[in-house]
């Protein structure tokens, strides 16, 4: 009997303030970003939430080799879709959540099970209703 290959055991999901602490080595989130690797899973982040990191006083280089080592999830129309579902569903106003909502979609999207390292774990805990772990860092 052959061995299937191996296939990521779920998803880690970089908010804009993970992303933003994993450009700056931050401890906690390279050591979640270590056991991500460890474990085999994805590392991904939606476009939007560069939107929110990217400023001028970023470390360019540190993002674009930040960047290179996870996958950045276009913003599509069904993920646009799904988002508005989800603040609809939440009772949210995209004008504040827009992109929460557009990382919690890109987030039930992925494989599961999706863990999400933010700095607002209660917006995306009640966006994501459960389906996801938003851990705080």
């Amino acid at each position: 009997m052959t061995r299937s290959p191996a296939v990521p055991g779920g998803t880690l999901v970089l908010d804009s303030e993970g992303l933003a602490k994993a450009v700056l080595r931050d401890r906690t989130v390279t050591g979640w970003l270590a056991l991500a690797r460890a474990d085999d899973l994805r590392v991904i982040t939606s476009a939007a939430t560069l939107v929110e990191v990217v400023h001028p006083r970023i470390n360019r280089p540190a993002l674009e080799w930040t960047l290179s080592r996870l996958v950045v999830e276009p913003v599509t129309e069904p993920t646009a879709r799904h988002a508005a579902a989800l603040l609809a569903d939440a009772g949210l106003h995209g004008h504040k959540y827009a992109i929460d909502a557009l990382l919690s979609a890109t987030a039930l999207a992925a494989p599961g099970p999706a863990t999400i390292l933010s700095s607002d774990p209660e917006d995306l805990t009640v966006l994501c209703g459960g389906r996801a772990t938003v851990i705080k860092i």
